[in-house]
């Protein structure tokens, strides 16, 4: 009987395959061990997408891993492994669990949609399929594929930027470090969101990014500017904001806000707009502290490392003054996770490059 069924569904399979052209845009995994219902998704989804096709889990597997599709339809009930064993199967590798999974299955009870939702699939949808549904289902999952793409995009620029200033700078690249995990240590005890949280982590490695544009002479210099040359070092300020650009993303604004303002003061004498209080961004007003602690601290060509509390007095002295009063506050209530962190990332540490949150 298995041979019959075989044979009879073996042209259906060929023409899937066949007459599946490749078109612009995205690339869809479709399982199911029923050819007739293959058939279906595909008058649904072809003239739109990519379409791959499997009969079967261990297909499926070497498919997913293979092309990397962006989306996967999913039977439930096949021969062989399951497709709730084959979802599982795809989330345990590192190159197939992004890929979003929706089962396609007439299971309709309540414990297997949950049980669905627990092996990482995004979506469940029942047969019969509807065309308008799967069509809006499909795109909202991939539209949410496409989100995740570009964030990803973007923090990647964020993060190279910052390593391009490391190699301008005579700061080491654990300052940045440092100065990206005081400032998310400080922001958590204000308690900002998780999503804020990991924006300012990784939005503070960029607060020095203009730095690029300064030229080595004052840049590198090991002892005091003089005062054209501490002019010309300021701009490092508005050049990162202008590297940086203008673009819709929370990260990158709140990047070009840190930029830009990390050097402005509570009481308006700082640099380039003279902004006080809140007129300065929060996220700016975090990193003007977490930079500062970590630089009077830390060692330099043409200065010697400060003691933690000399640090810590100046801070409280300026409270009001170049800090924000408040944060001051929450600076001291996390300094002993502050100084967790500094001690592990010591410049004089085992090198490594990875911030984690």
């Amino acid at each position: 009987m298995q041979k019959v069924f075989q044979h009879c569904c073996k042209p259906l399979s060929n023409r899937l395959r066949k007459g599946s052209k490749p078109v612009p845009g995205n690339t869809i995994l479709l399982v199911d061990d029923e050819a007739a219902n293959l058939q279906v998704l595909k008058n649904i989804l072809e003239t739109e997408y990519r379409l791959l096709f499997a009969r079967d889990g261990e297909k499926a597997l070497a498919l997913a891993l293979a092309e990397q599709p962006d989306l996967i339809l999913l039977d439930v009930m096949m021969p062989g492994i399951s497709g709730h064993q084959t979802c599982a199967r795809l989330k345990a590798q590192d190159k197939t669990a992004h890929i979003p999974v929706i089962f396609v299955t007439a299971l309709a009870q309540e414990d297997d949609e949950t049980k669905g939702f627990e092996l990482g699939a995004v979506d469940y949808l029942t047969k019969p399929v509807r065309p308008a549904i799967v069509r809006a289902r499909v795109k909202t999952h991939l539209s949410l594929v496409r989100a995740d793409e570009l964030k990803q995009t973007r923090l990647s620029i964020v993060q190279r930027l910052g390593r391009a200033a490391e190699y301008k700078d005579n700061e080491t690249g654990r300052h940045v470090i440092r100065t990206s995990l005081f400032s998310l240590i400080i922001g958590r005890q204000l308690g900002l969101d998780e999503h804020h949280l990991d924006d300012l982590l990784n939005a503070a490695p960029m607060h020095d990014i203009g730095k690029i544009g300064i030229p080595d002479a004052v840049l590198l210099k090991p002892g005091k500017l003089d005062p054209d040359e501490w002019e010309i070092m300021q701009r490092h300020a508005q050049i990162g904001a202008e590297i940086i650009g203008e673009d819709g993303s929370s990260l990158l604004k709140m990047a070009r806000d840190i930029a830009l303002c990390h050097h402005e003061k509570w009481d308006g004498s700082g640099y380039p707009q003279g902004l006080a209080g809140e007129a300065i961004p929060l996220e700016a007003r975090i990193v003007a502290i977490a930079d500062v602690f970590d630089a009077l601290t830390s060692e330099r060509p043409y200065k010697k490392a400060w003691t933690i509390d000399d640090a810590c007095q100046l801070i409280r002295e300026q409270s009001g003054k170049h800090f924000d009063p408040q944060l001051v506050e929450h600076f001291f209530n996390a300094l002993p996770e502050i100084l967790e962190a500094r001690q592990k990332w010591l410049d004089d540490a085992h090198d490594n490059q990875n911030i984690n949150h």
